[in-house]
């Protein structure tokens, strides 16, 4: 009797894996415009664009319930899947959310997950409209899917990026990340010692960037208004260096990035000192930032230049060039995704 193969899944990697299940899915509807591959999914009903996303959020994985405010969870959960429509520059109008949870949870509990839940979709204008909840043998699992709307000639893909193009993001990078390492810390802390006083004092922009991000809405609306469209554009959730390749992978193009133009807090740099972590490597592969990663025309240059909290680091290259990073001691070399793993 011949042997059943058997591969670990952690040997190919969430990417990997998802290419690997959905190899032979072919789009069969006419209103199936956009299907795997990008940030959401797109359908067209009688000339309505809609944006679907959807992420599960699940404790042991995702989060920590020792130092993770359950309203936070419940607002963190709706901003992952706002923050993946707007990065097709689209806009979300409507949510679900679907919850298994054990009998470890009360009502007052659940209470607390809606109130975040709430103070999400009413700063995002967006409408709860439905979900599902059971139970679990052991934890919580949160799913949230979000619709959206988004225009023919203003949707953003992955893939339209062109040598030439000018890489720009949004915000500062790695705060998140960094936030994770000290509440980890903080926490194991307290487990070796119960009476060891928990001390956060200054360090509330990065714990605030983990525990409560914001998706970037205000960054859409300015492109909106000021007309711009960027030729290829993602969130950034798994880190830059990962979104990166992502691009390249879709656009079929390279990327070179310049290491002193990658926006970091100056919190976090201190932080990333402190953790004796090179701060480059935070802001490149940290994750769950939620900003925007995106390409823009060299024409569109001079608009971009005095919008807000935006920052130019790179350009795109041709394919054959690669992926790379130039240091700030003038020296070029391959970028490598090392960001979250989710197997």
């Amino acid at each position: 009797m011949s042997k059943i193969k058997r591969t670990e899944i952690s040997t190919l990697g969430e990417f990997c894996l998802i290419d690997k299940l959905t190899k032979g899915f072919e789009l069969k509807n006419r209103s199936s415009i956009k299907g795997i591959g990008d940030d959401a999914a797109i359908m067209n009903y009688n000339g309505f664009k809609t944006v679907v996303s959807t992420d599960l959020l699940v404790e042991g994985i995702h989060f920590d319930l020792a130092y993770f405010p359950l309203r936070h969870l419940g607002f963190k959960a709706v901003i992952v899947n706002l923050s993946d429509i707007y990065a097709m520059n689209a806009i979300p109008k409507q949510i679900t959310v679907s919850m298994a949870l054990s009998n470890r949870f009360s009502v007052e509990a659940l209470e607390e997950i809606y109130f975040g839940i709430k103070t999400a979709c009413d700063a995002y204008g967006v409408d709860l409209v439905g979900g599902d909840t059971t139970s679990s043998k052991s934890g919580l699992v949160l799913s949230v899917t979000a619709l959206g709307v988004g225009e023919d000639d203003k949707l953003t893909y992955r893939s339209g990026a062109k040598p030439g193009d000018i890489i720009c993001v949004t915000g500062d990078l790695g705060a998140s990340y960094l936030g994770l390492q000290l509440l980890e810390r903080e926490t194991q802390l307290l487990k070796a010692d119960p009476n060891i006083k928990i001390d956060l004092e200054g360090q509330k922009y990065i714990v605030g960037r983990f525990l409560k991000p914001e998706a970037r809405k205000d960054i859409i609306e300015i492109f909106h208004k000021a007309g711009l469209k960027p030729t290829a554009m993602m969130d950034i959730s798994d880190g830059l260096a990962s979104e990166l390749f992502h691009i390249a992978k879709r656009s079929k193009v390279g990327i070179l990035i310049e290491e002193d133009k990658v926006p970091m807090h100056p919190d976090s740099q201190q932080m990333a000192l402190k953790f004796n972590v090179d701060p480059i490597n935070a802001a490149l592969n940290g994750g769950e930032d939620y900003e925007l990663l995106f390409t823009i025309n060299p024409k569109d240059l001079e608009v971009v230049k005095y919008m807000p909290d935006i920052s130019i680091i790179g350009e795109v290259k041709p394919l054959v060039e690669g992926v790379k990073m130039l240091s700030t001691g003038g020296n070029t070399f391959d970028l490598k995704a090392q960001g979250w793993k989710h197997f």
